[in-house]
């Protein structure tokens, strides 16, 4: 069955960074796009990025923009998001996705197959 299992969360001052990763099995990776959500306490899942099949091409949300970058390697089964100029309201439950395109630019949560069990990321002021 598809699995996505998100690492790399934790405890940052603002202006700091991190990194997540996101390793998947059950599915073909290198066919589809990936990306990643967030959620925040008491507010709805919100679209951070994505890439597409062969990382060839991302789409960010204007929040993050300049700030995160999304990349993957197809050899490892595994989606990355590293995070910089990190910033309190970046603090959330990060979310992996899978997409059955090959791209993918939408930010309707809906639209994606399969969703990992989350990460949390508290950003301190």
């Amino acid at each position: 069955q598809v699995q996505l299992v998100e690492s790399g969360g934790g405890l940052v001052q603002a202006g700091g960074s991190l990194g997540l990763s996101c390793a998947a099995s059950g599915f073909i990776f290198s066919r589809n796009a990936m990306g990643w959500f967030r959620q925040a306490p008491g507010k709805e899942r919100e679209f951070v990025a994505t890439i597409s099949w062969s990382g060839g091409a991302t789409y960010y949300a204007d929040s993050v923009k300049g700030r995160f970058t999304i990349s993957r390697d197809n050899a490892k089964n595994t989606v990355y998001l590293q995070m910089n100029s990190l910033k309190p309201e970046d603090t959330a439950v990060y979310y992996c996705v899978s997409s059955s395109s090959r791209y993918s630019y939408t930010v309707d949560a809906h639209a994606y197959d399969y969703w990992g069990q989350g990460t949390q990321v508290t950003v301190s002021s």
